[in-house]
């Protein structure tokens, strides 16, 4: 990682455990695994943070509890519009039922099908437009504008960032003798908000990010020294499928996060089937990243070191499941 950083927002620990405090009056606090085939494997110690149990089925239920706790009554009365792979989509739909919002999700034309559904089901809007998460996304732009609602970015807010972070508390209320927190990336919001939570309750954590070698947004970002927008992006796992990561995370990644690793799609769907047959846990490819990242010996730590994975979420497209074959 360069040494050199541009200026990156940080949250205090008071501010995530007042985000925490809105968080969990609707969240679960999710349960930290032990995984005692991935620790013999390994030579390190290594828990599960199963956020696939979460309400919505991902973490991404966090940050808009947080966040819309901050909208003035004027932009709650007019409702809010995002723009997401799924996950995001069924946490603003959830997030908005508790605070009574419209909520209106414009989601790419191939999402998955399940996705589109539960979104639709927590009282959402369902607009589906362009192939991938970046073409929607300019959607959700206009149409905030045609429709007067209040645009909420997935991943490249504070607000949304501080919320999701309230995870990365959790980790440490139950492990705090953890070393490294490993942590897929996507857009960047998730680990923003675990990377500077962790590091404000002990700044000797690493935080080491993973994310698909057929779609590295972050990792060329910051070997770049700014961000920079894929040419052409062959991941398939929605949670990992970036063209550009959000200024704000990348500025907060280059800043907290140690250690970025890739690999390729496949590796982290055989590591999506490994965890269901061996951990007897559902998760989708974005999550099974972290445990791939250790099952390909990418996790560079002395033999016991205390390792905490992100399993982000269990919202599985099944068809996509059937395509898969066991080891």
């Amino acid at each position: 990682m360069p040494t050199e950083v541009i200026s990156a927002p940080t949250v205090s620990l008071a501010e995530f455990q007042d985000a925490a405090k809105v968080v969990s009056s609707f969240a679960y606090h999710t349960p930290l695994l032990t995984s005692r085939l991935l620790s013999e494997r390994t030579g390190f110690d290594v828990r599960l943070k199963a956020e696939m149990f979460q309400k919505g089925g991902s973490y991404k239920l966090r940050g808009p509890l947080n966040k819309f706790r901050h909208l003035t009554p004027e932009q709650r009365e007019r409702g809010v519009i995002c723009s997401s792979a799924g996950n995001h989509a069924q946490g603003v739909a959830l997030a908005a039922g508790v605070y009574k919002m419209k909520a209106v999700v414009v989601m790419a034309s191939n999402a998955t099908q399940s996705k589109v559904d539960a979104t639709r089901a927590y009282g959402a809007e369902v607009v589906q437009h362009g192939m991938i998460w970046d073409e929607a996304n300019e959607k959700s732009k206009q149409l905030s504008q045609e429709r007067g609602l209040t645009y909420i970015h997935p991943f490249d807010d504070i607000q949304l960032i501080t919320g999701q972070g309230t995870l990365g508390l959790e980790v440490y209320e139950d492990f705090p003798e953890i070393d490294i927190a490993v942590v897929p990336i996507g857009g960047g919001g998730l680990i923003s908000g675990v990377s500077i939570a962790l590091k404000a309750c002990n700044p000797k954590i690493k935080i080491i990010g993973v994310e698909s070698s057929d779609g590295p947004g972050m990792k060329k970002s910051v070997e770049a020294g700014h961000v920079v927008t894929l040419d052409k992006i062959d991941c398939v796992i929605d949670g990992l499928r970036v063209k550009r990561v959000g200024e704000t995370t990348f500025s907060v990644v280059q800043r907290f996060v140690d250690d970025i690793v890739t690999l390729p799609d496949k590796d982290i769907f055989d590591a999506m089937i490994w965890i269901m047959a061996h951990c007897k846990l559902v998760v989708e490819g974005a999550a099974a990243a972290p445990v791939a990242a250790l099952l390909h010996g990418l996790i560079k730590a002395p033999a016991g070191s205390k390792v905490a994975c992100v399993l982000s979420g269990g919202n599985v497209n099944l068809e996509q499941l059937r395509g898969l074959k066991w080891n």
